[in-house]
């Protein structure tokens, strides 16, 4: 295993960082990651939450700008997008106004629906930024906010959450990434019974 001080020293270097990548692709996990990372001391809670702000904002602005320029052409071009725009339209009908703020909170849809947003003419690109703006904040306090919480819990069942600090970190990272896997599975086969039964 790796030891305390090399991945205190690393998280340190490049916790930051990660999570500002981490935000602007997805980022549940890592955000989560970061919150329980400020409670172990390692980052400050306050700067997670800017940097996963900045991340998630910007990640967003950036495919609701995809979507609005290149949206009809990239659809052309990759028919297994269809099925995924026609999800998060049902959504939109629906919900309206109440998806450009929790879409985040709603796995799976994240990345997709700015780019669908962007495609509506009717969404107007100052609406979009102000609603991104409002969803990126409550979402960064929130899941940060639960990381930091999660971590708090645990340090009052375990004596000594140093010590297990290692493999908190690891499982968590290991169940972000098999609920990724287990989406990225349930999508390709809904994807394959609806080419099979159109």
């Amino acid at each position: 295993m790796i030891s305390t001080d090399i991945l205190d020293s690393f998280i340190r270097n490049y916790g930051y960082w990660a999570l500002l990548v981490g935000t602007f692709l997805e980022g549940e996990t890592i955000l989560m990651l970061g919150g329980l990372s400020a409670q172990l001391g390692h980052l400050d809670l306050s700067l997670v939450m800017v940097v996963a702000f900045i991340g998630s904002f910007s990640g967003d602005q950036f495919y609701f700008i995809v979507g609005r320029l290149k949206g009809a052409e990239l659809l052309t071009k990759h028919q297994r997008l269809r099925a995924r725009v026609s999800k998060v339209h049902c959504y939109l009908e629906r919900y309206h106004d109440l998806i450009m703020l929790a879409f985040r909170f709603v796995y799976g849809i994240r990345i997709m629906t700015p780019f669908v947003l962007g495609m509506n003419p009717r969404i107007r690109t100052g609406r979009f930024f102000v609603f991104n703006a409002i969803g990126a904040a409550i979402w960064s306090v929130v899941v940060a906010g639960g990381g930091y919480l999660f971590g708090h819990a645990l340090e009052l069942v375990l004596s000594d959450i140093k010590h297990y600090e290692q493999v908190i970190m690891i499982g968590m990272a290991v169940l972000g990434l098999g609920l990724w896997l287990f989406h990225k599975y349930r999508s390709r086969k809904n994807n394959h019974c609806e080419r099979n039964n159109p």
